[in-house]
């Protein structure tokens, strides 16, 4: 992670809060996953993301909340909110359709009781980045894929960033034989 951003998290009763200070990116995103992951295995399920200053988010952080979203309504629910997002990170939700499976509070009226306290309860995220090359560039395909099954569209817009990190990693993963 470089200095152009911070990730703040914290518990706050029941919920989990993860503030992106500064840019959501492929820099970072191994770090938010983990630690959503991290928490997920300590069964919390209401996960919020506070983008207030947030610059912006690239397609690998995107297909990160994607795969954190999608991962908990498989294994029982519960949502991922996203709260004090600007007008161009809402606009990048909507057009990846990603308003679809991310709970995005454009009225600002989710979690009215733990904003109120969010400040105090907030550390710098303890969860390590990408350990090396590979895991970082399997993290970017994984989140690539993510955002590609969303929709049609995001296919198209995906398919050669997917390609291109197939092949960095020695081709795409083999097809499972039908049984």
């Amino acid at each position: 992670m470089t200095s152009l951003s911070n990730i703040l998290v914290g518990r706050i009763g029941k919920v989990f809060w993860l503030r992106v200070e500064g840019r959501g990116s492929y820099l970072n995103s191994v770090q938010v996953k983990r630690a959503f992951q991290a928490v997920m295995d300590a069964g919390v399920h209401d996960l919020v993301i506070d983008l207030e200053h947030c610059s912006m988010m690239d397609s690998t952080f995107l297909g990160t909340l994607t795969g954190t979203a999608l991962n908990l309504l498989e294994h029982g629910g519960g949502t991922l909110s996203v709260v004090n997002a600007n007008e161009r990170n809402r606009q990048i939700l909507n057009d990846l359709g990603l308003d679809q499976i991310l709970d995005v509070d454009v009225a600002g009226t989710r979690w009215p009781e733990e904003r109120k306290v969010v400040v105090e309860d907030l550390s710098l995220c303890q969860e390590q980045g990408a350990a090396c090359k590979m895991e970082q560039t399997e993290h970017v395909l994984t989140a690539h894929r993510m955002l590609s099954n969303v929709s049609r569209q995001n296919q198209s817009r995906f398919r050669d960033v997917i390609h291109f990190l197939e092949k960095e990693l020695g081709g795409p993963p083999p097809v499972p034989a039908s049984t």
